[in-house]
């Protein structure tokens, strides 16, 4: 479990970075572009990483290049909701996606269902949806529930895409380095067009921003990917573990750093998603 609560922590601190970004002044398509670029670097210097291994790899092609499109993508879109609707909710939002991994993981890739593991998930579910309760529906409703819900499903299509990378056979950082290269080359791609349509000039401002955050989110792959590799059998505890976790720590910062606004109902659902997590890790 050590794996996937420093996945956490480096989790959280991309949402505080991407809610920082726009009190700073930073292109955010930027600051995504470089922070591929400084991943990239991160897995070929402290992995000795190389993406022929993933190349030769034939099953790994398809969720690559989703991945190489997915990752940019939902940075994005993630900016966006922590803009919009907080950190609170967008991690709730994006560890809702729980219920499209936990459906794979079950569905198609052959994890076993057991009594403490259901107990788990249950009170994850539970947990979810108190931290998620609003009273100030108009508010919410303001604040937008399109970049929530495709955070939603993005992160559900991200986690399983890495869980059948590592099925495949391909090594680890081959295919972590293989992502980060094609979601790079893509994310450059707009940063030149921009630039070169005088919308966006480039700014260092937002490229050491994005060093920045090339360095948690690497940090924040590698740990939730250890995790899976650490539990192979068991990929809806890792599932549901990093998602609840991402919750708790989300709503604490965002409450406690941000000042966003929590109910007595959702302290009682940051209560039961720690619980949550108790029992998930002893099934």
């Amino acid at each position: 479990m050590t794996y996937i609560l420093l996945a956490v922590a480096f989790s959280v601190t991309v949402s505080v970075l991407l809610k920082l970004a726009r009190r700073a002044n930073v292109d955010i398509v930027q600051a995504v572009a470089t922070n591929y670029v400084v991943a990239a670097a991160l897995a070929a210097l402290l992995l000795g990483a190389t993406p022929r291994a993933a190349i030769d790899a034939r099953a790994t092609w398809a969720p690559l290049v989703l991945l190489g499109v997915l990752l940019p993508a939902i940075f994005l879109v993630l900016a966006r909701s922590v803009r919009s609707a907080g950190i609170v909710r967008t991690d709730v939002a994006q560890r809702l996606s729980l219920f499209v991994s936990l459906f794979a993981a079950f569905a198609f890739l052959g994890d076993t269902l057991t009594g403490p593991k259901i107990a788990g998930i249950l009170l994850a579910l539970v947990a979810v949806a108190c931290v998620l309760w609003r009273k100030d529906r108009g508010t919410a409703a303001q604040g937008g529930l399109l970049a929530p819900l495709a955070v939603f499903a993005g992160f559900g299509a991200i986690d399983i895409s890495f869980k059948l990378v590592a099925q495949a056979g391909a090594p680890f950082a081959s295919a972590l380095l293989a992502s980060f290269l094609i979601a790079m080359v893509l994310c450059w791609i707009a940063v030149i067009v921009r630039a070169a349509m005088g919308t966006a000039p480039v700014a260092m401002r937002s490229i050491g921003f994005g060093a920045l955050l090339g360095v948690a989110n690497f940090a924040n792959i590698l740990f939730y990917v250890r995790g899976h590799q650490a539990l192979p059998d068991s990929p809806s505890l890792v599932f549901a573990a990093m998602n609840v976790g991402v919750v708790v720590l989300g709503a604490l910062v965002g409450a406690l750093g941000f000042r966003e606004k929590l109910s007595w109902l959702n302290w009682l659902g940051l209560a039961i998603a720690i619980a949550a997590i108790g029992v998930m890790t002893t099934a």
